[in-house]
């Protein structure tokens, strides 16, 4: 779909996200891992998690979803245990989700029969030789094409034994799969991240009766000594998705923008930090826990931002959220660098050459680094024609962009935010209270 944009002269409400993606995901693989029922609240139906769920189904898991009568899906799983899954009669279709892949990989290297993880043209173009390489090392076996580095891959469940493995990029993918791994191999199994990353895997391991500990930047994990429990929660909302709302009201010249129960995971808060230090209105409030996670209720103001460095460890910490942090920096006063951001390579694009190319036809000025971007303010941006590039974050980016620039703002392949914010576009409509404008059709909604 194309979408088109234009700024409002306010920009104000509550936007009620949907759930985190990631939660959601690894909520779905360890309850299937499980013994007996578990509902998960605030579960997002998008096309990454429905492909993960559809890949469980063909794993002989029972599950069901049914709407909570609130903006979320409740999911109703039943695990058969973890070594009870059984072989699919197909290939198993990731389509765009890196996130399935990997930590699937991780389950089926232990399983005692053959699989094929696929994905959609995407997906088989990302690398996944950091994930399949220590499972090797753990005595999988697990093909793929160009020396084993990209999918499809083909996985026959081997006897594994556990490993000390030192991830060189941090990765709470690449982590999470060599967990549910360690799951089932013989002896202990130990990752030590550069970064830190995220950890939601670890919280929800422990709650579920895993042996699971964490020094520092070394997780360990031992063998299941018997099945997993299956685990209850809601769902927090997703901050990532948030982040879009944070950086439209901090930039805003009229805009309060209220956000609430969304997840603030310190693994995963570095956009609060960030907008923070260049000065954004950002009030965190009625912090609480949810589900093991911790939970606050966000607004955010229109605000006068400065440039700042984004590096190192923070980087980690909102690799998600870089391609609307850079719609913010290329409004901000000054240069704003971002390094230690290679990881975004490889994700549903290139999001250092995409976010570059796509924020340039606004008018901004975006250097590409090899490892991130350098990006130097501008006074407004002009609305113009952009591409997605099939890329759920640089779609809605875009789409905050718009809501920023001078003119109206056509994005193709809008669509793609369905991936992990199916409402956004109705989200944003509803903030800006007033006309937008969908393939050549105006839709009026209330604010």
């Amino acid at each position: 779909m194309e979408q088109r944009v234009r700024s409002p002269s306010r920009l104000r409400g509550t936007v009620v996200v949907p759930g985190d993606k990631s939660i959601s995901h690894r909520a779905a693989i360890l309850n299937a891992l499980a013994s007996g029922p578990a509902r998960v609240d605030n579960f997002l139906v998008g096309a990454d998690t429905r492909a993960t769920l559809d890949c469980l189904r063909a794993l002989g898991v029972d599950w069901s979803l049914g709407e909570t009568g609130g903006p979320g899906t409740t999911l109703r799983i039943r695990g058969p245990g973890g070594e009870r899954l059984r072989e699919s009669a197909d290939i198993l279709e990731a389509r765009n989700s890196g996130t399935t892949m990997r930590l699937l990989a991780g389950v089926l290297a232990a399983q005692p029969f053959f699989s094929v993880l696929t994905g959609d043209r995407s997906l088989r173009s990302r690398p996944m030789d950091r994930v399949v390489h220590p499972l090797c090392k753990m005595g999988a076996q697990v093909w793929g094409r160009g020396d084993g580095a990209y999918p499809p891959l083909a996985i026959r469940g081997s006897e594994l034994h556990g490993i000390c493995y030192r991830m060189p990029v941090a990765s709470a993918q690449v982590k999470s799969a060599l967990l549910l791994a360690g799951l089932f191999a013989r002896g202990e199994t130990a990752v030590e991240e550069p970064a830190p990353t995220r950890d939601h895997t670890e919280r929800m391991l422990r709650a579920m009766g895993a042996r699971l500990s964490v020094e520092e930047s070394l997780v360990r994990i031992e063998p299941l000594e018997r099945s997993l429990s299956p685990l209850d929660l809601r769902v927090p909302g997703d901050i990532s998705a948030a982040a879009f709302w944070m950086v439209a009201a901090a930039l805003h010249r009229d805009a309060e923008i209220h956000v609430p129960g969304i997840g603030v995971n310190p693994t995963r808060s570095g956009i609060i930090d960030v907008l923070r230090a260049m000065g954004a209105d950002v009030e965190v409030m009625e912090e609480r826990q949810e589900g093991g996670e911790p939970v606050a209720d966000v607004t955010v103001r229109s605000s006068r931002l400065a440039p700042v460095e984004v590096s190192g460890d923070l980087v980690p910490r909102l690799i998600d959220e870089i391609p609307v942090l850079a719609v913010a920096a290329a409004l901000t006063p000054g240069r704003t660098v971002i390094r230690d951001a290679a990881e975004l390579r490889v994700k549903e694009s290139d999001r250092i050459a995409t976010t570059c190319r796509e924020l340039g036809r606004l008018g901004a000025h975006v250097e590409e680094l090899p490892d991130g971007l350098a990006i130097d303010g501008v006074p407004s941006l002009t609305g113009a024609r952009c591409r997605s590039h099939g890329d759920h974050r640089l779609a809605m980016a875009l789409g905050v962009a718009g809501l920023l620039a001078r003119g109206e703002t056509v994005i193709e392949r809008a669509g793609a935010a369905q991936v992990s914010y199916p409402g956004f576009w109705n989200d944003l409509t509803g903030l800006a209270g007033g006309e937008l404008v969908r393939g050549g059709n105006t839709k009026r909604v209330r604010p």
